[in-house]
């Protein structure tokens, strides 16, 4: 909250994060209720239900609710702060994993990770690294209700927790070497999504697309190629070398691949905006957006405060009009036809 009210407010609003002005749906007490009570997506029996409750048609009922949905999204504003406030962290974390890594000889060869198991000793750097890292998972899985939520939900709560597992169970089972280096694969690339989405809501397109090439690249290969050939390689293959395997060897490879499948699951949407990228010449969005479409085509009028539980009264006058407008219209395109042809009977036969 500190972070937030002192730097990223006012960071925002120098970038020039605009928030966009939702339609606000009218007051309707029994839409209302049932939106706050029941769903925030209605099926179509419970459309027709409210319908006949209202005196509405379905097709306000369900303008209704879009509105209603649209108006508790996330702002901009929000959303950049969210972002801002990660990016500081993975920043600060990758920079004090890595000097507190780069000199240890495990970090250039991994077979160090098992030499002298169990009984190794852990620096004071790299006990304080996981205590950031786990209580940085620890909040991101209690603040889930608040934070943004997005279309992979669920793939983040499994990943919080296999997180959570991983961090905790390492440090218990003396696995924190490659524990460490697990923890910077992951930090090295997202603080670049973080700041491509601080870009991305400040409206800098260019900027946001550059960080997105470096994000996806990182990404791609830490994660797909270095995280499964090298780190999992080491922990199933190398360390057999080292001890016999046991209970805590089979579930601290089972959190790896876990891990490992989303990391496949979210690569794939990366592929989907670098196609995008590509072959429109900017990311539009973001893949895990829960962003909708604002479809107002056709959106019928909304009734003044204070008319009961909310009849269009108006769309009777409304009818009425649209349908002297197309008689009107009508009448001029047979004028329009009728003085051309008088015009063209008019033209010299040479014509």
């Amino acid at each position: 909250m500190f972070f937030v009210r002192i730097i990223a407010l006012p960071l925002s609003r120098h970038l020039g994060v605009k928030d966009r002005i939702w339609i606000q749906a009218p007051s309707i007490p029994k839409l209302e209720t049932f939106y706050k009570q029941n769903n925030r997506q209605p099926s179509q029996s419970e459309v027709v239900s409210l319908a006949r409750q209202c005196g509405l048609s379905q097709r306000q009922i369900h303008t209704w609710f879009r509105h209603r949905r649209n108006q508790d999204r996330p702002s901009n504003t929000k959303k950049f702060c969210e972002a801002s406030w990660r990016f500081v962290f993975y920043l600060v974390a990758f920079t004090a994993g890595l000097a507190s890594l780069i000199d240890t000889k495990w970090f250039w060869d991994y077979r160090e990770c098992w030499n002298g198991y169990p009984k190794q000793p852990v620096a004071d750097a790299h006990y304080w690294y996981y205590i950031m890292e786990l209580g940085f998972y620890w909040s991101l899985l209690l603040c889930v209700s608040v934070d943004v939520k997005r279309k992979d939900f669920k793939e983040q709560i499994v990943h919080h927790i296999a997180t959570i597992f991983l961090i905790g169970f390492s440090y218990c089972d003396n696995f924190l070497r490659v524990g460490t280096l697990v923890m910077l694969l992951h930090d090295s690339s997202d603080f670049f999504l973080e700041s491509a989405k601080m870009f991305n809501y400040a409206g800098w397109r260019k900027t946001c697309d550059v960080l997105f090439v470096f994000f996806s690249f990182v990404f791609l290969v830490t994660r797909l190629v270095i995280f499964p050939g090298r780190l999992i390689h080491s922990t199933m293959v190398e360390s057999l070398d080292y001890f016999d395997p046991f209970p805590g060897y089979f579930f601290f490879n089972a959190l790896l691949l876990v891990l490992q499948a989303l990391h496949i699951f979210w690569a794939y949407l990366i592929l989907c905006m670098v196609y995008k990228f590509v072959f429109l010449g900017k990311v539009e969005k973001d893949e895990r957006s829960d962003e909708e479409s604002e479809d107002d085509d056709g959106a019928e009028e909304w009734p003044d405060e204070g008319e009961g539980d909310g009849c269009w009264e108006r769309s009777e006058s409304k009818g009425a009009m649209n349908s002297k407008l197309a008689s009107l219209a009508n009448n001029c395109v047979l004028n329009n036809l009728t003085n051309q042809r008088s015009m063209n009977s008019r033209l010299p036969k040479a014509r």
